[in-house]
């Protein structure tokens, strides 16, 4: 078995919608980003590379590059499962906390785990979607900006 843990931020700026997890929510702000922005899929891509060793998002996907300006960061996760099979590995479960005051995770939690699950090339109960604030405390606590953090356990295959 192999543990991975990864966490992303981003600002809030100009825009109407956030995306977690592959869905759009509307939102009265957009996130600051190179590509969609989607927090939860940036942390647990990075937990899955940690997993395996190989680096984080950057490293996979530089902000560097123009490819991936506006990218669907779904792409990225597929890109980390097929990465998860080719060195024998399948996803034991994943855990992903979203911290933020908004906008409201509760609502679209079971969209956000049957995209990663699809991603992931999983059944959907292995993967957990929560959310939390911070009391209004520190930048996601003054609607600055939002944050995600992730856990993994990978399985030999």
């Amino acid at each position: 078995m192999r543990i991975g843990q990864g966490f992303d931020v981003h600002a809030f700026g100009e825009g109407d919608v956030v995306v977690l997890g592959g869905v759009r929510i509307p939102h009265h702000r957009g996130v600051v980003a190179h590509s969609d922005g989607d927090v939860v899929i940036h942390a647990l891509c990075d937990a899955i590379f940690g997993a395996l060793a190989l680096g984080d998002i950057g490293r996979h996907f530089p902000p560097s590059d123009g490819r991936w300006r506006g990218a669907d960061s779904r792409q990225f996760l597929r890109h980390a499962a097929l990465l998860m099979a080719q060195h024998g590995h399948a996803l034991g479960n994943a855990d992903v906390t979203v911290i933020g005051e908004s906008p409201r995770v509760g609502p679209h939690a079971e969209a956000m785990r049957a995209n990663l699950a699809a991603d992931l090339g999983c059944d959907i109960g292995r993967v957990s979607i929560k959310a939390t604030t911070t009391e209004r405390l520190g930048f996601t606590g003054r609607g600055e900006g939002i944050a995600a953090q992730a856990c993994v356990l990978l399985e030999r295959a």
